[in-house]
């Protein structure tokens, strides 16, 4: 009997079990899902990206397991705003968060009528859980309990000491370590092996059905804090390569140890494993001015030129999805909502809800062209938020910035900055002027989509 005829009969007979039991279409052979969200990762910053100087044996290896994307795109180039556009399937704006929400307790965040994608799989039967950074909300009401997960262990700001928990940036210093809507304290214990302690309670404790973990690991965003073990490997690094490859190495040890977790429960194969980074790689002071690798590719974390936006990610999913390939085409981070659902024959909990993203499971099974006609950032309100649009070769940017060389635009470029992608992957050469109707057209696109959020 073959594996698919085996897991046709499979799905028959849930369905008739769940006629008669449920009032949810639950399906028996839906896969786990883990989402691996990490924090300020440069744009080539794993040995399977082609780093040199990089120790990252554990996700190399899922790469090899599974599909590498070569320009798969963030949501946005700032923490909440990418989160946002990851777990509602849509651009950040359009979800409420065009930028970062605050880190205070007590201040609202995304929009409550948005839905998350924990929502979605709750809604299909899920165990759904959160660990690590939120930073979608600091209120009861927008706070990961009350947006899908059952579950929730980590801080809601955007970065914290991995040992104090607390946040001391934008003073005063405050403590931000939290389970299940209730402040712990777990002071002096690093906040990494806490980490992955809650993923493996979770997995273990949930192991029989399926579940939706959301692992939003706060690495390499600072402070970097990594292993001794890390930071003797790396010590005769140049600063501040050091540090943060010390960090990028104890995050795929960690990662290791929670896959390793799904090999000895035997669920492996029955588990899709989601890895990408909400962004490019820090240049602010707090990450001394550096640190990543965006390859080729100008701007860092805070801009829309291809080094903020352009980020690693991988899929895996032994048996079910292709291994070790690579997929070139134009993706992002907004398209898990509706891939993710579809691999995992789950419904969506509102499908009159407007999704940005778009269902690429085809593009990962069969190498099939992008679905998307375009694709738009917006960073920030008002008129002076940057914007981005990618349609075919074609990139323009309004409002352009670029952290990691700040006076190397002239007012001109930073009005709008248009770029031949398949010319000029490093984003060098203006072509407003000598593009003109290229130009016209781009600019009416972005008005056209601006008007719709």
């Amino acid at each position: 009997m073959t594996k698919f005829f085996k897991r046709s009969l499979l799905s028959f007979f849930c369905i008739v079990n769940t006629f008669i039991f449920s009032d949810k279409t639950v399906f028996a052979d839906q896969p786990n899902v883990i989402i691996i969200y990490t924090d300020d990762q440069g744009s080539f910053d794993l040995n399977c990206y082609g780093s040199k100087d990089l120790h990252t044996p554990h996700l190399d290896s899922l790469a090899a397991a599974g599909v590498r994307f070569t320009r798969m795109y963030s949501p946005s180039a700032i923490c909440s705003a990418s989160r946002a556009g990851l777990l509602t399937g849509r651009f950040p704006a359009r979800a409420g968060v065009p930028g970062n929400v605050s880190s205070k307790k007590g201040v609202a965040g995304m929009p409550t009528e948005e839905i998350t994608l924990a929502e979605h799989f709750m809604e299909n039967g899920y165990k759904t859980g959160h660990v690590g950074k939120w930073h979608l909300g600091y209120t009861p009401e927008t706070m990961p309990n009350s947006q899908g997960f059952e579950s929730s262990f980590g801080h809601m700001g955007g970065c914290i000491d991995n040992y104090s928990h607390f946040f001391y940036w934008n003073g005063p210093n405050r403590h931000d370590l939290w389970q299940n809507g209730k402040e712990i304290f777990r002071d002096g214990e690093y906040f990494g092996e806490l980490m992955i302690d809650q993923c493996r309670q979770f997995v273990s404790g949930n192991q029989s059905h399926p579940f939706f973990l959301y692992w939003a690991i706060n690495w390499p965003h600072y402070p970097m804090q990594g292993t001794g073990k890390w930071r003797e490997k790396y010590k005769d690094l140049p600063h501040p390569r050091n540090k943060y490859a010390t960090f990028i190495s104890t995050m795929d040890e960690m990662i290791g140890q929670l896959i390793k977790q799904l090999d000895d429960l035997g669920i492996r194969d029955n588990t899709i494993i989601v890895f990408q980074s909400d962004h490019g790689h820090s240049v602010e002071e707090r990450a001394f001015y550096g640190g990543g690798n965006p390859g080729p590719f100008r701007g860092a974390k805070g801009s829309l030129f291809e080094g903020g936006i352009r980020v690693p990610s991988i899929i895996s999913w032994p048996g079910e999805l292709p291994e070790n390939v690579t997929r070139d085409q134009t993706v992002c981070g907004i398209d898990w909502v509706p891939t993710l659902l579809n691999l995992a024959h789950c419904k969506q909990k509102n499908p009159e809800r407007k999704l940005d993203g778009k269902d690429i499971s085809l593009v990962i099974r069969k190498n099939e062209p992008t679905p998307h006609p375009f694709l738009y950032w917006q960073l920030g309100r008002g008129p002076s938020a940057q914007w981005a649009i990618i349609k075919d070769q074609w990139k323009i940017l309004g409002n352009a910035r670029d952290p990691r060389a700040t006076n190397s635009l002239s007012s001109r470029d930073k009005k709008l900055f248009l770029i031949d992608l398949k010319k000029d992957i490093s984003e060098t050469t203006n072509l407003v002027d000598s593009e003109k109707i290229v130009t016209e057209q781009m600019t009416q696109l972005r008005a056209i989509i601006a008007k719709g959020l």
